[in-house]
């Protein structure tokens, strides 16, 4: 059968822009469709415009800074959200359009239309009805904000989501977030930067569920040290709209008013509609496309790539996917990638940087065979201002091999710290080589290789 196109991808973010980018390179003939825009959730309404926000709510707390170190203000700075959100806006349509040039250097030809499945070689183009045949499909469309239905929280009609975080007109005075992921916290950060009176309500024990329990309490404490409330173990029974506000029911009996109400919850892949059932392509359990390590679906001629797997929902790891697809499907090159110790970070404020296991992770390994070494401190920039912020800084060890297990980190320059590290966490570093190495002074650094001494939990340490 003669097909229209070698390679059909169906989503124009990361994962999808390389996949196909590297195989027109090979010299296959591959079409992107894209029902938004080019660059997808990554550039247009995830990390990228997320890091502005988070740049720009962090000056209020130099200028504080600044005032320790000597500098004074004629007038108090004031923050015009309508200039920078037009602004971030102006950049984000600039990288979208390098990300539609360069699929288009490399010979790919860009779809403006949202792709379905007709059977596993054919696709409908839903605005002008086209069908168009493939050899090859890759799905990349990658995942949506979920919120619960008004039938389950009624008043739902009132609050946003990311999505729409970031294009309000105006900075909301008053914000509750709900839910306690990396996205609740990093917007709980902005918006208190910039000046909102923020609350986080979280229906579990505490925020960040998945990563290290004293990254957890560490950030918690930090973020109410800068004045966000954290309310804990409660969630929202209904929304109430009022003249003056958006009035939040918790199930703790407590209700606070707010002018926005934004609910971070989850993503789910964005499968919906897509027709996969007639292409034969399988879901997991949890809703996602199922997929090998090579990324190929239930339908061989079919692949998937990014956070529609539902595998390590990041953007780098989408980028690596779509690449080892390309690879082994237009290069002859079987190639896989390797999800395992994958730096993450935390853009909140303070921000954390993670690679590895955590302490409860490795322990349920490695049973008592784990050595944990861990400080607290107050940073010297921020000390000489008179802040009482401090620094986590958290090393995990298997003390029978000395292999270094993971590596946390909560503080100025954490995620950047953390991209070094996990070079030589990936490498299998013992904590002997770790230690070898000199410090950098005087640095936040330095304080990662200077921790000699085990660490014990004070309750552990009593009890003994």
């Amino acid at each position: 059968m003669a097909f229209d196109y070698d390679l059909f991808v169906i989503g124009a973010g990361s994962g999808g822009v390389r996949a196909a980018r590297l195989a027109a390179m090979a010299g296959a003939r591959v079409a992107v469709a894209e029902e938004s825009r080019v660059g997808g959730t990554c550039v247009v309404r995830g990390c990228v415009p997320k890091k502005f926000m988070v740049y720009a709510s962090e000056f209020s707390q130099q200028f504080e800074i600044a005032k320790g170190y000597g500098w004074s203000f004629g007038e108090t700075p004031a923050h015009d959200w309508t200039k920078f959100i037009t602004a971030k806006d102006v950049e984000i349509a600039r990288l979208s359009g390098i990300y539609a040039t360069n699929l288009a250097k490399a010979g790919a030809e860009l779809i403006h239309d949202r792709a379905v499945f007709v059977d596993a070689h054919t696709l409908e183009l839903q605005k002008d009805g086209r069908r168009v045949t493939a050899d090859k499909i890759l799905i990349a469309v990658g995942g949506r904000p979920w919120l619960p239905s008004p039938d389950v929280i009624p008043g739902m009609e009132h609050a946003i989501t990311s999505d729409e975080a970031f294009h309000l007109p105006e900075l909301p005075r008053r914000v509750m977030i709900a839910g306690g992921g990396y996205i609740a916290v990093e917007f709980a950060g902005i918006f208190n930067g910039l000046g909102s009176e923020v609350t986080i309500v979280y229906r579990g024990p505490n925020i960040l569920r998945g990563f290290d329990e004293d990254v957890r309490t560490h950030l918690a404490d930090e973020l109410e040290r800068r004045g966000i409330r954290v309310i804990l173990g409660t969630q929202h029974e209904r929304l109430e709209k009022t003249g003056s506000g958006i009035v939040h029911h918790l199930t703790n009996g407590h209700t606070c008013e707010t002018d926005v109400a934004m609910f971070a919850v989850g993503r789910r892949p964005h499968v919906q509609g897509l027709g996969l059932e007639r292409a034969g392509v399988r879901l997991n359990e949890a809703g996602a496309v199922a997929v090998d390590a090579y990324s190929q679906t239930s339908q061989p001629n079919i692949y998937a790539v990014g956070d529609v797997t539902e595998r390590v929902n990041l953007t780098p790891v989408a980028i690596r996917e779509g690449a080892a697809f390309a690879q082994t499907v237009f290069y002859d090159n079987p190639t896989t990638f390797d999800h395992e110790l994958i730096p993450t970070a935390v853009f909140s404020q303070p921000p954390v940087g993670s690679v590895g296991l955590t302490e409860a992770e490795a322990r349920r390994a490695y049973g008592p065979r784990v050595d944990i070494y861990q400080t607290r401190f107050r940073p010297m920039r921020t000390l000489f201002a008179g802040s009482e912020e401090r620094v986590l800084m958290k090393v995990i060890a298997d003390g029978s091999t000395d292999r270094v297990l993971g590596v946390h980190i909560v503080g100025p320059d954490a995620p950047e710290m953390i991209q070094l590290a996990a070079i030589a966490v990936k490498m299998g570093v013992t904590k002997a080589q770790w230690d070898a190495t000199c410090a950098l002074h005087p640095t936040v650094a330095e304080e990662i290789v200077t921790m000699r001494e085990k660490y014990r939990p004070p309750e552990l340490a009593a009890a003994e």
